[in-house]
């Protein structure tokens, strides 16, 4: 079985799969030094970006951050072929209206 990525792993991984740290700031509207501040100092991505990056580069969401987007806490949005981080939804039982 082969071991996921770190979240630093996977940012690093998705500067590469960019293009770069001036290309991924462009995908997240930031400047090349904050890309760097990111992989210098706390090592991740922001949660704001988490989403945008993973649509560019195809990193997953769940390598990049899984504190915020654990795979045991994933739903379907109905209508989507996207998953997302959140509870389950609820079945709501409303009875039969007449």
């Amino acid at each position: 079985m082969e071991q996921e990525p770190t979240p630093f792993e996977a940012l690093t991984e998705a500067v590469e799969i960019a293009g770069g740290q001036s290309a991924l700031a462009r995908i997240c509207g930031k400047a090349q030094p904050t890309v760097w501040k990111w992989l210098q100092t706390s090592k991740r991505l922001p949660p704001e970006h988490v989403i945008a990056v993973e649509a560019a580069t195809g990193v997953s969401r769940y390598f990049l951050r899984p504190d915020i987007y654990p795979r045991d806490h994933v739903a379907a949005v109905p209508g989507t072929t996207d998953n997302v981080a959140c509870e389950p939804l609820p079945i709501l039982d409303r009875g039969v209206r007449g």
